[in-house]
């Protein structure tokens, strides 16, 4: 008789999943500010949002990409990507947005990708969950293709507290 386990020795706590997003919503912020198409209080809700699912593990990818408003091509994209089991004891530093620019005829967008414990929940758990945490932003789904495989991509940084962790991809 065999038995699979799995031992997972991270120490994270509530505080380093925060301390780990101050850095992608240092990003977020940046990259808002240099389009010119979001204002910082809805970043602000954004990431209200974003920490809550993070801290109870039912957040995988967050994402953001800015479009062409005539025909929703994605120009550009940043995917932040969680990893609850890394070894990252502290992260780096946020930034090198400057290539994100306000350009005429375009929006930003945001994806999140939920964790299976969340697609586990009931409508109705999911929907008490986002009620009891205040949630700010009315999330709905979407047929847009997150790959973003007609882009290229590149690794970004990691931004990390006690093996909790999130790795930046840049789309161009």
């Amino acid at each position: 008789m065999s038995y699979n386990t799995r031992t997972n020795t991270s120490t994270y706590t509530v505080v380093d999943i925060r301390k780990t997003f101050e850095s992608c919503e240092a990003d977020l912020r940046t990259i808002a500010r240099r389009t010119g198409k979001w204002t910082p209080a809805y970043v602000s809700d954004i990431m209200h949002d974003v920490i809550k699912l993070a801290e109870n593990g039912y957040l995988e990818v967050l994402s953001i990409a800015l479009k062409r408003r005539s025909n929703d091509y994605i120009i550009r994209a940043a995917k932040f990507t969680v990893n609850d089991n890394g070894s990252a004891l502290e992260s780096e530093r946020a930034g090198r947005n400057n290539d994100w620019e306000d350009i005429d005829d375009t929006y930003l967008t945001v994806y999140l990708t939920y964790s299976s414990e969340w697609h586990n929940l009931s409508t109705s758990q999911k929907r008490d969950f986002q009620n009891n945490n205040n949630f700010k932003i009315s999330w709905t789904t979407t047929s847009d293709d997150t790959s973003f495989s007609h882009l290229s991509s590149s690794r970004a940084q990691l931004y990390g507290s006690k093996g909790y962790e999130v790795q930046k991809t840049n789309f161009k």
